[in-house]
C-alpha cells in the first residue's frame, strides 16, 4: 500500500510540474464508446505517461488521456479507455487514474461502459443510467492501509451513483430526444462472458446489466468524496436472454459505433451541464 500511495503522490507532483490544470470533471469512456468532445484540447498523452506501470490495451480502448477546455471554460480530464482487472491489473492499478483525478481536486466522475442486457425488456443500443451495482469481482480497491485523509475505512456506498447527477442526466437525455432508463449493474471478473446459469443467478440477485468494469472505479471515487454518474450502453443480450447466438467482443464494439452519435450528444451536453 505504501508503494501505491507514493506512486499517486508522485503522479500528482508530476501533473503539477507540467502545469496541467485541475480538471472539473473526469470522463472515462468504455469499449467502443470514445467520443469527440467540443472544445480545445490543451494536452494529450498516452495513458502510460500518466500511470507508473506498464499498460496494455484491448481492442476498442485507445488508452490515452486528454485535457479539454470546453466552450463553457470547464476543464475535462478525458480518459479514452480504461484498464481492467481481467488484464492482470490489481485493484489499485485499475483505479489509479480515478484516484489521481480526485487527489488533484476533481469531484465529478462520468463514465460510460458497454454492458450485457439481463432484463429481457432491454435491447442492444439501449442507454441505461446506473443507480446501483453488485460487486462480484472478488476485488476491492479499499483493501489495505490507506491514508485517513482519503476517506473513512468503511465508506457508505448507499449513494454510490449520485441521484442529483442522474436526475440531471435524465433531463438532459429528454431534451435531446434520447431514451435512457435506469438499472443495476453487476460487475464480474471476466474476461469470459457469463454462462446462461450465471445470467439467471444475476437476474435473481437483482441485476439488469452485467459487465467487467466500473464498480472498482466507483468504490474508489466515492471513498475520496467524488460524485459518480455512469451511462451503460446495452451492447448485447446476455447468454440465454437473446436466444442461442454466440457472444463476441466485435459485437460490443459495433453496438458502440452504432450508438456513438447519441452517446456523444448526451455526454457533451452533460459535461456542459454538470456543475464544478
Amino acid at each position: 500500500m505504501h508503494e501505491t500511495v507514493a506512486q499517486l503522490e508522485a503522479a500528482v507532483a508530476r501533473w503539477n510540474e507540467r502545469g496541467w490544470p485541475v480538471p472539473s470533471v473526469h470522463l472515462v469512456s468504455g469499449s467502443g464508446l470514445a467520443v469527440d468532445l467540443p472544445g480545445k484540447v490543451l494536452h494529450r498523452a498516452p495513458l502510460r505517461d500518466v500511470v507508473p506501470f506498464e499498460v496494455h490495451g484491448i481492442v476498442g480502448h485507445p488508452l490515452e488521456v486528454e485535457i479539454i477546455e470546453l466552450p463553457s471554460g470547464r476543464t475535462v480530464l478525458y480518459q479514452r479507455g480504461r484498464v481492467h482487472s481481467y488484464q492482470g491489473f490489481d485493484a489499485h492499478q485499475t483505479v489509479f487514474v480515478v484516484r489521481l483525478a480526485a487527489l488533484l481536486g476533481c469531484r465529478r466522475l462520468l463514465m460510460s461502459n458497454a454492458a450485457g442486457g439481463l432484463d429481457p425488456a432491454l435491447r442492444p443500443g439501449d442507454l441505461v443510467f446506473l443507480r446501483d451495482h453488485l460487486n462480484l469481482m472478488a476485488l476491492n480497491p479499499l483493501r489495505g492501509e490507506l491514508p485517513a485523509t482519503w476517506g473513512p475505512q468503511f465508506p457508505d456506498m448507499g449513494g454510490a451513483y449520485d441521484a442529483g447527477l442522474r436526475e440531471l442526466a435524465r433531463k438532459t437525455a429528454r431534451e435531446l430526444g434520447l431514451r435512457a432508463g435506469e438499472g443495476v449493474y453487476a460487475g464480474v471478473a471476466g474476461p469470459s462472458y457469463e454462462t446462461p446459469a450465471e445470467v439467471r443467478m444475476l437476474r435473481t440477485l437483482g441485476a439488469d446489466l452485467v459487465g467487467m468494469s466500473t464498480v472498482l472505479e466507483v468504490i474508489a471515487a466515492r471513498h475520496l468524496g467524488v460524485r459518480c454518474l455512469c451511462l451503460s450502453l446495452v451492447s448485447n443480450l446476455a447468454a440465454g436472454v437473446g436466444g442461442d447466438a454466440a457472444l463476441d467482443h466485435e459485437e460490443v464494439l459495433e453496438a458502440g459505433r452504432e450508438a456513438a452519435r447519441g452517446v456523444q450528444l448526451l455526454l457533451g451536453a452533460l459535461l456542459q451541464a454538470v456543475n464544478g
